[in-house]
């Protein structure tokens, strides 16, 4: 059966990456220095933006399903440059807020078919493909965001016109090479009890899965901290905001370091479950850091370990959702990794900063310490309890 070749769809995932890291990193900016929109209304929006990440991430794993997957990402990747292209000449107050809305919406659904699609993918190892997918997002972020903030100070209209040029780029290559994903693959079940329906997931499936989807949520909330009040804690401190967004470039580039030594190790040695367990204990292990960090070096420290950790665990959790999914639902759930990932996106801000409110910064540390390390003590424990009744599939 022909499939989608694995470079057309990095180098979408590359392309589509580097055109939102033209819009998210300015939205905060924009509105508040620029259109004197108050924080609190910015906040509404980035929630907004946010949840509707959420709802498309849901319905289009639920499309992915039951549709045609090359025709809806035509229409998501569509739909995105429409928006793109209106923020053009309509980038002013409430307009830009009811735009990026829609943006959200539509990034939602492309994510989501980008990922269902790649586990359709059968010529490669599972875990190289949302590895690579992983790599060429963060990739992505790199590249964007070191040029947004000279593209801003020149012009922000220029922002969404090569925004909206790269998703052009990006739709050209999915009309043109994406046809292949409109076949789906047959089903294939690499182990099954004879009591078992291939469609039908066994109940120690349905548990781990939703369990992964709760760990998300968590894990995804305590590392928006990260993006949103570690910078009013470490200018607190002193340290200029200029040295926390360099934190963020250091991310992003060990990211796709620590991606080239995951993919090689890959070759050799592959245990998913190992490697998210790891993964999380090593975000876990960050916080605890951060709970004495007094220097801008320990924040590094702190941020190093923290992208080791995420580099490890996150491109990995979609790689087994799909082990654990026959083909006739790999939409839904692959759909729902990125919907409660974008949920933890969406609160994480809001009760961080309740958490400070009430209490402290090391407070919320240590909170966030002990919650992932509940998540790593609890899905290790149930993994050991159901692994002999899950059911794996291709």
């Amino acid at each position: 059966m022909k499939e989608i070749k694995l470079k057309w769809l990095v180098t979408g995932a590359l392309t589509s990456s580097i055109g939102m890291s033209f819009i998210w990193p300015l939205t905060s900016v924009y509105l508040h220095n620029h259109l004197h929109v108050s924080l609190t209304i910015v906040g509404i929006v980035l929630l907004f933006n946010s949840l509707a990440s959420v709802l498309g991430s849901y319905i289009g794993g639920h499309m992915y399903d039951h549709g045609n997957p090359y025709k809806l990402l035509v229409g998501g990747v569509t739909t995105t440059l429409v928006t793109l292209l209106l923020l053009i000449p309509f980038h002013g107050w409430p307009i830009f807020g009811l735009l990026l809305f829609f943006n959200g919406l539509t990034s939602g659904w492309n994510i989501t078919m980008v990922n269902a699609i790649g586990s359709s993918i059968r010529s490669q190892d599972t875990r190289f493909v949302f590895n690579m997918l992983y790599f060429a997002q963060n990739l992505g972020v790199v590249l964007g965001t070191s040029l947004v903030g000279f593209v801003y100070n020149f012009s922000v209209t220029l922002l969404f016109v090569i925004a909206s040029g790269l998703y052009l780029i990006f739709l050209i290559l999915v009309i043109t090479k994406y046809k292949p994903a409109a076949v789906k693959p047959k089903k294939a079940l690499i182990r099954n009890r004879k009591d078992q329906k291939p469609d039908k997931l066994p109940r120690a499936n349905i548990l781990i899965l939703n369990l992964f989807f709760i760990s998300l949520l968590l894990i995804w909330v305590m590392y928006q901290q990260w993006v949103s009040n570690l910078s009013v804690y470490m200018t607190g401190q002193g340290i200029p905001l200029s040295l926390y967004s360099v934190l963020w470039t250091l991310n992003a580039g060990l990211i796709v370091v620590i991606q080239i030594i995951t993919n090689w190790i890959a070759r050799y040695y592959e245990n998913l479950i190992l490697q998210i367990l790891f993964g999380i204990l090593v975000v876990a292990s960050s916080f605890v850091v951060l709970i004495f960090a007094k220097s801008y070096y320990m924040f590094v420290i702190s941020m190093v370990v923290l992208t080791i950790g995420e580099a490890t665990a996150f491109p990995t959790i979609p790689a087994l959702v799909n082990t654990l999914t026959p083909v006739s639902v790999k939409g839904k759930y692959q759909g729902a990794v990125n919907a409660w990932a974008s949920a933890g996106r969406a609160f994480g801000p809001l009760l961080g900063g309740l958490i400070i409110d009430a209490q402290s910064y090391v407070s919320l540390f240590i909170i966030a310490t002990i919650t992932i390390f509940l998540v790593l003590i609890t899905l290790a424990t149930t993994w050991n309890l159901t692994k002999s009744k899950l059911e794996f599939y291709r």
